[in-house]
């Protein structure tokens, strides 16, 4: 049997692999390991789950720690400010962060540093690590587009880049920026591609940056994994739908349940909490400290039921995931595949099921068939003998936490700015502050700013701002402040 020990690597990363109960490689590292560690540019296929993370992880971090000590042999520094030697791109923060998790500790064991960059937090964190001098960047091609036009950082040092998830980059829109990203890095560098198809794009990229790559693919990753078994439970209407799939989320196993739009995903999670069934949702509308949150929760089985988007589809990269629930059928095969590869990863075994409406059959048919899916639809009742063997055992009623009371503030006095004498509509004192005053205070609130843009002509009565006013008989008028001005 072959072990990792059977490879080129440093004793550190496999004494920290077996630490972690990792002896055994997936096929796609058995096969890809000897060409990435020798240098060469590698294109690697294969399905979701099937262990591509580690694949590039081990290759990447040893082949830096040899430049590094030849570096530091010759008097050269290991690492300079601003300039990474490796480059990981990949489409969502939650991959980002996900692979990040996997080679940090890798890294760390061979003295190499590694950061994320991504978008939808502030990037001044991400400068100041990209300053203090990063061996691995793993980042997501918009926000590192920015720092780049910002100077932040420049590319000329990386020896190694891996494109992760480059088919789901594609469908996002990406290429046109992984294509800029790619051109700022030198040319004689190692190229290493995953992907689980080279569709939309995906092969231009394969013919442009990767000289002479060895292709290794593990799977056809265009079918589902053998040990996950798919069911769709036809339901009569839209209230039996909505009882069967709180009935499957009940279990005590890890669950995910996807659906169509975000309103949708923060919805069916508080409907599920509000009905004794813990769940977190993960979306593009939360903020990241709420996406690392939720998904920490349900990493860490603080809660077992995760109702998740197809944007977020890529970036679950979590163990034993039983269950799988397409609460609203995805729109196209692609998806479905890469939701369902929630379960059933790294050889484990997984239930994916899909809860059809009686308009949606037509829909079902033509994506069961093009998923390579054999599944036939089967009618179901709430409570029927079906559900309740994917359900399995039944997680005990959690009471959902008490609605926080509303705060009750102490109506503010107003402070007296305006001379005594002002006419009375540009006073800021007076009554609660003056109107004037509060439009003021609406004027620079940052809160305010997307829904002023809707609303600023309304406001003209509580005393915001105009770009001019007329001027009244007399030569008396009024400045923008709203407090009286004399000629």
């Amino acid at each position: 049997m072959t072990t990792f020990s059977d490879f080129a690597l440093p004793a550190p990363l496999v004494e920290r692999l077996t630490s972690q109960g990792i002896a055994t490689p997936f096929p796609i590292q058995s096969a890809s390991l000897p060409d990435t560690l020798a240098g060469s540019d590698v294109l690697g296929r294969g399905r979701t789950g099937s262990g591509k993370t580690l694949a590039f992880s081990l290759p990447v971090v040893t082949r830096l720690a040899t430049s590094a000590a030849r570096a530091a042999a010759e008097g050269r520094p290991r690492r300079r400010s601003a300039r990474p030697r490796a480059l990981v791109l990949c489409p969502t923060r939650e991959l980002a962060n996900q692979i990040n998790a996997t080679m940090e500790p890798l890294a760390t064991e061979l003295g190499l540093v590694t950061t994320t960059v991504f978008g939808g937090v502030a990037q001044s964190r991400q400068v100041n690590a990209l300053a203090a001098g990063v061996d691995v960047l793993i980042a997501c091609p918009g926000r590192l587009e920015d720092l780049l036009g910002q100077k932040h950082l420049t590319l000329d040092d990386v020896e190694i880049t891996v494109l992760d998830e480059a088919d789901h980059m594609a469908d996002l829109g990406f290429l046109p920026g992984v294509k800029r990203i790619m051109d700022r890095t030198p040319s004689t560098g190692q190229r290493l591609l995953f992907s689980a198809t080279l569709d939309n794009g995906v092969d231009v990229l394969v013919k442009r940056y990767l000289k002479n790559p060895v292709t290794h693919s593990v799977d056809e990753a265009a079918a589902p994994p053998p040990q996950m078994t798919h069911h769709i439970l036809a339901v009569a209407d839209a209230d039996a739908k909505k009882r069967v799939v709180h009935e499957l989320a009940s279990g005590t196993g890890r669950r995910v349940l996807f659906t169509r739009t975000k309103h949708q995903a923060k919805r069916l999670a508080k409907q599920l909490t509000s009905a004794g069934v813990p769940a977190v949702d993960l979306h593009g509308n939360l903020g990241q400290g709420a996406r690392e949150r939720n998904l920490a929760a349900f990493s860490t089985g603080g809660v077992k039921v995760l109702v998740a988007t197809d944007i977020a589809a890529r970036g679950i990269h979590v163990d034993d995931v039983e269950l799988v629930v397409h609460v609203d059928p995805p729109a196209e095969h692609k998806a479905y595949l890469h939701r369902s590869g929630r379960t059933a990863r790294a050889g484990t075994g997984g239930d994916v099921v899909t809860v059809m409406l009686p308009e949606q059959r037509g829909d079902m048919k033509d994506l069961t068939r093009k998923a390579k899916i054999t599944a036939r639809p089967q009618p179901v009742a709430p409570g029927d003998a079906v559900v309740m063997s994917l359900v399995g055992e039944v997680a005990p009623y959690v009471a959902p936490p008490a609605p926080a009371a509303p705060q009750q503030s102490a109506p503010k006095k107003g402070r007296r700015t305006g001379r005594q004498g002002s006419r009375p509509g540009g006073q800021a004192g007076g009554q609660a502050g003056g109107q004037g005053g509060q439009g003021r205070e609406r004027a620079h609130d940052p809160s305010r700013s997307q829904s002023r843009s809707a609303e600023g002509r309304q406001d003209a009565g509580a005393g915001s701002a105009r770009p001019s006013r007329r001027r009244r008989r007399g030569g008396r008028g009024r400045s923008q402040s709203g407090t009286a001005r004399r000629d």
